[in-house]
């Protein structure tokens, strides 16, 4: 027997869903509309039946699956998916916002706790889109005498390092945002910024606390900063090249990790440095300065650098996958396409996909490759994610001045080993020119 509320009213319900479908309707006319629009003036449009597709064309198109493959298809090879979707931003920020997940839900059973529960019904799954609602519906707070400029710019500046860190990474044969010679040398360029941004962050609120937090992380990261570079100079010295993509080329026959294990080593702890994770969270000691450089920052300001923070985390783990752990290299466990997918061909650009009916779009943009690849590549990285958090619920933070000798000492004179074992491999003729690799 069904019970109904007693405030129930069906002319009440009725209006509500009129209501909503008005809204949708409205603001699809208004941003949806003009957004897509843009979007197909920006990319590539196919060639079908010996004619060039229109933008106005294409929109009509967008109601008949079998005429959305190609538009689909050419949007996939523009720039701005690549920014924007995969293998940039939009990836990345999945990736992240998994990450927070999974941490706060290992950290509650290793400390016998439970975690996000009741947010969702399966094991607080919707927790982390409850905490972004409430970081956008809260106040933002500015310290009457913070520098209110700097202390405005910071967050941003730090989500944009961030992103700027993630559109170097390769995650496929051919899929990364900026493939650029000189990979390596911008990544070391892009986490330069971080302290900067700190520092400033910390310094713009006018706050002691902050300011204490900025100081231990500009000092934290400039200790390790030395050693995080020195530490894959061994990596440039046997594969002879600072291309991202060419040194995760390279690893086809075996991962760097087995012939630089020191390495490898020097770069997971300099890793967790510059990160600020446990045992290094000395810049956010919430049982010492409350949070640290990010006592003062409140509601969306706060989640813009915690989004940072997590992208950085990804970044960082792909980074060591890329150079240590082969990158997309690995078993081919996806199933190879079929040759030919239908009968009726359509042009796109320098691609011809045979597309027919509702077949799947399997063409020379989304390949066995690139899919094989791209799977191998999250469970590494997703691997590496897993020993990145794990020390935050068995190690307890260390003190400052074991921080700093730490990095300016022990883990300096280990990436110096690391660069003499390179160095020796490369001139026994085990790796390089008539090498083994």
């Amino acid at each position: 027997m069904s019970v109904i509320a007693p405030n129930f009213k069906l002319s009440g319900f009725i209006k509500s869903i009129i209501d909503d479908v008005v809204w949708f309707l409205l603001i699809f006319s208004l941003i949806g509309f003009p957004v897509i629009m843009m979007i197909l003036f920006y990319i590539p449009m196919p060639v079908i039946d010996g004619e060039l597709l229109t933008p106005f064309l294409a929109f009509t198109y967008l109601a008949d699956p079998t005429r959305t493959l190609p538009i689909v298809q050419a949007f996939m090879t523009t720039d701005m998916f690549k920014v924007m979707a995969f293998p940039g931003f939009g990836f990345a920020a999945l990736l992240a916002a998994g990450t927070i997940f999974v941490e706060r839900k290992m950290l509650a059973k290793l400390q016998l706790r439970v975690g996000p529960f009741y947010c969702g019904k399966v094991e607080g799954i919707l927790q982390l889109a409850g905490d972004g609602l409430k970081l956008i519906s809260k106040e933002i707070i500015i310290p009457a005498k913070a520098d209110k400029p700097i202390f405005w710019a910071a967050p941003v500046l730090f989500v944009a390092s961030a992103a700027a860190f993630v559109a170097l990474i390769p995650v496929a044969p051919g899929w990364v945002v900026a493939d650029v010679d000189m990979g390596l040398l911008a990544v070391f360029a892009v986490i330069g910024f971080f302290p900067i941004v700190t520092i400033l962050s910390a310094w713009s609120a006018n706050s002691k606390f902050p300011f204490i937090g900025g100081i231990r992380a500009l000092f934290q990261m400039v200790s390790f900063e030395i050693p995080l570079i020195l530490s894959l100079l061994g990596v440039v010295m046997v594969t002879g090249t600072l291309n991202l993509s060419e040194i995760a080329a390279s690893q086809s026959s075996f991962p760097w990790i087995v012939f630089l294990p020191v390495g490898a080593i020097v770069f997971f702890i300099t890793m967790l440095a510059e990160l600020e994770r446990i045992p290094f969270d000395l810049p956010e000691a919430e049982s010492e300065i409350v949070a640290g450089w990010l006592t003062e920052l409140s509601g969306m300001m706060y989640g813009l650098v915690q989004l940072g923070t997590y992208l950085k985390l990804y970044a960082f783990a792909a980074l060591f996958v890329v150079l240590f752990l082969g990158g997309w290299n690995g078993p081919m466990i996806v199933p190879p396409f079929p040759m030919e997918l239908a009968t009726e061909g359509i042009e796109l650009g320098p691609v011809t996909a045979k597309i027919g009916g509702l077949e799947p779009l399997l063409s020379q943009v989304i390949t066995q490759e690139m899919i094989n690849g791209t799977l191998m590549f999250v469970l590494k990285t997703v691997g590496v994610i897993f020993f990145i958090l794990l020390p935050r619920g068995v190690f307890p933070r260390i003190r400052i001045d074991m921080l700093l000798s730490l990095g300016w000492t022990k883990l300096i004179g280990l990436a110096f080993v690391n660069i003499f074992i390179a160095l020796a491999l490369v001139y026994a003729g085990v790796l390089g020119p008539g090498g083994l690799q």
